[in-house]
């Protein structure tokens, strides 16, 4: 919650903020009103100068940031721009802060101008490249680390590196090709041999193909989704998780977070100038209606009785917003039948469609004759314009409640891949496994620490507790991982450590800035910094594992400490809190654990895969000679080999649906399919397998801190 000085603060420099643009809209309306983007710039500027966690100069070094990022936005391979346009494009390097503080996008206007120009060469570029075979016994290679590569000196370099883009895209089609016809001909000696003429010409057909789809999606875009681009370059100087959303992506970051929306529940997708039906949403409109089904293709669409709108060649987007609607509402769709290409009217009404993948889930398992649960928490979700909805600390208080009734001795988090979300739910989440006291601090620019409490002394579940982790799990899922390290009331394991994202982002309608009939989209601004109860930040360093398991992500470059701009680690006073003291054994269960794991065979193969992988990252150069190519692949293919069953495993252990989920796995075969799938894969996960070795092993204090209430 917001001090009183903050909240006035804040609202002081809104005002201000608001007061500005009136006297400046009224003063030059010629330039802001009538100019959309120059208002986003202008509403943009102030609110990061005034309220973002980093104060930062608007100066050259901010300049040249953005210069660079905005080119290199556009044109990350490479394909579009020579060394003659960024000599004319130079001439801002140094002067986009001072248009910046003008709202005058002259820099962006010449840049967007000549790539539009690019892109519409691009098709005479690859086109003609493909209409005749490479020369594939040239000795020359390709690197393919972009960031290592200069722009062309000209244009006929430029055609060279399109030329060498495709040639690699062929090679790797017709390796891909060769290695099937292989595989078929040793089933059946009778299978026919194609040439490499025949497959590489087929290839370059594909390819062909898939320029031609990408750039039908490419030449959808307008210039809002290239302005939203060079925005993110700006605000994206703040810190790597200041963004820019255009009003599509806050649609779609609100509907990620509450896990629904309101439509049908279909996954739709642009193939061609076609829209398809991908998969239907298990329980959604659609699903109960029975008529539309996945690989159909929606041709025209109305709205109750009005006329159909034709969304044929429309961009996926667009066709979205005529499918989606309001709860209640009808939508007719036109659409061509998979099975036998008939034409049907399928009529829907509209509900609120829940994303279930979403949502909390949880699995039983027996191992030694006791029972353990398994929580799967994708993400620390919340509607934020329905307080009464589900949210995941409401459901992980019900699923644990549920689990209790199924009389489990312990219980397994999953927080893997799991990147966040609500700070609200975080805090409560973490309040069911204490009795109380604080859980997070968090730290506005320029001011001391907040502490976040669990104000409710009700302990949901006071046994044993195993968190996994791997270094996805970010942020909210960080603050969670801590307080129960911090608190001693759970085992972490997983990863070396956590993503180590530390901020707290705030959304931001622009909307609520101007009075603009067109709806200007949002920022999500970092406002805050995360630290732990015992004083340190989870950002950079992330959550250290107390029992680290190799996998195939330990060695890469990834996770906030390899983020350009991410702010860095420190410290804060330590918060007054009392650990639980919850396990008579913590040590020796962790030390234990330590010893499997260095002892098993199978993490060992996973620890030197996972050296393999990150060799073979580091590795960027490729050889377009078709024999080296052919050679280099060949040894890969021989040390790969090695890893062919690393993550081969099976524990022999079954793991089922919680009792209250089985009458809805009976009614929905969809739902049903999707638990068996997960119970497979959990009985086939070693990570999992070893957090139930812990887990069994611990034991909890008698008299420890934890008090039913």
């Amino acid at each position: 919650m917001k001090t009183k000085y903050q909240i006035t603060t804040f609202l002081i420099a809104v005002i201000l903020l608001f007061n500005s643009l009136q006297v400046k809209a009224t003063n030059n309306t010629a330039v802001l009103d009538s100019d959309k983007d120059k208002i986003i710039i202008y509403i943009l500027r102030n609110i990061l100068t005034r309220s973002h966690y980093v104060v930062k100069d608007i100066n050259d070094d901010f300049s040249e940031y953005v210069y660079n990022e905005f080119i290199n936005g556009l044109d990350p391979n490479k394909r579009y721009f020579t060394q003659k346009d960024l000599k004319d494009f130079s001439k801002f390097k140094y002067k986009i802060d001072d248009q910046l503080l003008s709202e005058d996008i002259s820099f962006y206007n010449l840049v967007y101008s000549r790539f539009e120009s690019k892109i519409k060469n691009a098709k005479s570029y690859y086109g003609g490249l493909l209409t005749h075979p490479f020369k594939f016994n040239k000795n020359e290679n390709i690197e393919i680390d972009y960031e290592k590569v200069p722009f062309a000196k000209n244009e006929n370099e430029l055609i060279d590196y399109w030329r060498k883009q495709l040639k690699l895209s062929t090679l790797l089609r017709i390796q891909n090709k060769e290695e099937k016809q292989q595989e078929a001909h040793k089933k059946d000696s009778k299978t026919k041999i194609k040439s490499f003429k025949e497959l590489e010409k087929e290839s370059r057909a594909e390819v062909l193909k898939n320029m031609d789809e990408l750039y039908l999606r490419i030449e959808e875009l307008e210039n809002d989704d290239w302005f939203s681009t060079f925005l993110n370059s700006v605000v994206g100087a703040f810190d790597p998780h200041t963004t820019y959303m255009p009003p599509n992506i806050k649609e779609r970051f609100d509907q990620d977070m509450s896990g629904k929306l309101e439509g049908i529940g279909a996954r739709l997708v642009k193939k061609g100038i076609f829209t398809h039906v991908f998969e239907l949403v298990s329980g959604g409109p659609a699903w109960k209606q029975g008529e539309l089904e996945a690989k159909d293709i929606i041709l025209e669409v109305a709205q109750g009785n009005e006329e159909p709108i034709d969304i044929v060649g429309m961009r996926l987007d667009d066709a979205i917003k005529f499918i989606k609607g309001k709860k209640g509402t009808e939508v007719r769709l036109t659409v061509k039948k998979k099975l036998d290409g008939s034409t049907k009217i399928i009529s829907i009404i509209r509900d609120v469609v829940e994303l279930e993948e979403t949502f909390v889930k949880s699995s039983i398992v027996e191992k030694d004759g006791k029972k353990f649960g398994i929580i799967d928490l994708p993400k620390f979700y919340i509607s934020f314009d329905d307080e009464n909805y589900r949210d995941s600390a409401k459901d992980m208080e019900l699923e644990i409640e549920r689990l209790k009734e199924e009389g489990v001795k312990g219980l397994i988090i999953d927080l893997r891949n799991n990147g966040g979300g609500s700070l609200k739910t975080a805090i409560e989440i973490s309040g069911l496994f204490i009795d109380k006291g604080p859980i997070v601090q968090v730290k506005y620019r320029g001011q001391d620490p907040i502490i976040k409490e669990d104000i409710d002394p009700k302990v949901q579940w006071e046994g044993s507790v195993v968190l996994l982790v791997n270094e996805f799990s970010a942020s909210a899922s960080e603050i969670f991982a801590a307080a129960m390290q911090d608190y001693g009331r759970a085992v972490i394991m997983g990863g070396n450590q956590t993503y180590g994202k530390g901020t707290v982002q705030s959304i931001l309608p622009i909307n609520q800035f101007a009075k603009y009939d067109e709806d200007l989209g949002a920022i999500k601004m970092t406002i805050q910094k995360f630290y732990r109860v015992n004083g340190g930040t989870t950002q950079i360093e992330g959550v250290y594992s107390d029992i680290a398991m190799p996998d195939r992500y330990s060695y890469m470059n990834f996770g906030e400490r390899d983020l350009e701009g991410a702010l860095a680690w420190d410290k804060v006073k330590k918060a007054n809190y009392n650990p639980a003291n919850s396990y008579k054994n913590f040590a020796d269960v962790v030390s234990n654990s330590k010893r499997r794991i260095e002892a098993d065979s199978k993490f060992s193969l996973i620890n030197e895969y996972a050296k393999w992988l990150k060799k073979n990252q580091d590795d960027t150069t490729f050889s377009l000679n078709y024999k080296s190519f052919a050679a280099e692949n060949t040894e890969q293919e021989k040390e790969s080999e090695k890893f062919k069953t690393v993550f081969d495993y099976t524990s022999n252990l079954s793991f089922t649906s919680p009792t209250y989920e089985l009458p809805l796995l009976e009614k929905d075969s969809v739902l049903a399919d999707k638990r068996i799938s997960w119970h497979t894969s959990l009985s086939q996960d070693i990570y999992v397998s070893e957090a139930l070795n812990v887990l069994n092993e611990l034991k909890t204090n008698s008299n420890n801190t934890i008090v039913k209430h």
